[in-house]
């Protein structure tokens, strides 16, 4: 078995409300194992035998349509590439504060041309270094909240689904997916 996170875009942060004991019943009921949500934003963690990220993110996602309505995207990794994530992060060493470190999960791994153009926005102080499926994100000067480099404009300039999770739920997911 191998241990997964999935990562549903924008729940319980707008409009799109899903309890976590129901999302939990739901990744239980596709078959999965020793499902755990991790706060309140649709992080899930489950075991289920090794499957590709995709199909593990269909199906879920899949589920959400048909039983409540919900189209959310669904981004999964597994525990091993969480791993790999939090030990590739030129920024987790730089700042103290976890709301200043985060990771933009892709769906997919841009294209080198849109790569290229993606820009900070003028008169924003941030750093960002792309690897593979994942934008790793650096705010010295604040959060999150106040930035127009969001999931939003990430999914505009390089053409792929993105959700962003910051560096104290990424170092959880990452413990809650170890083997």
């Amino acid at each position: 078995m191998t241990r997964y996170a999935a990562l549903l875009r924008g729940v319980n942060v707008g409009s799109t409300r899903l309890a976590m004991a129901y999302l939990r019943r739901l990744v239980t009921d596709l078959g999965h194992e020793d499902v755990k949500t991790y706060l309140q934003s649709g992080n899930v963690v489950f075991s289920s035998p090794p499957t590709k990220d995709d199909i593990l993110a269909e199906g879920i996602a899949r589920k959400l349509a048909d039983e409540l309505g919900l189209r959310v995207p669904v981004l999964v990794r597994s525990g091993d590439e969480l791993a790999s994530v939090v030990a590739a992060s030129p920024y987790a060493g730089k700042q103290d504060d976890p709301t200043r470190v985060l990771v933009a999960f892709l769906a997919a791994a841009p294209s080198r041309a849109k790569v290229k153009d993606l820009a900070v926005p003028d008169g924003e102080n941030l750093e960002f270094a792309i690897d593979g499926r994942e934008i790793h994100l650096h705010f010295p000067d604040g959060g999150y909240g106040r930035t127009k480099f969001t999931n939003a404009h990430l999914e505009k300039k390089l053409g792929v689904v993105a959700t962003t999770r910051n560096w104290k739920s990424v170092l959880a997911l990452r413990d809650l997916t170890a083997s």
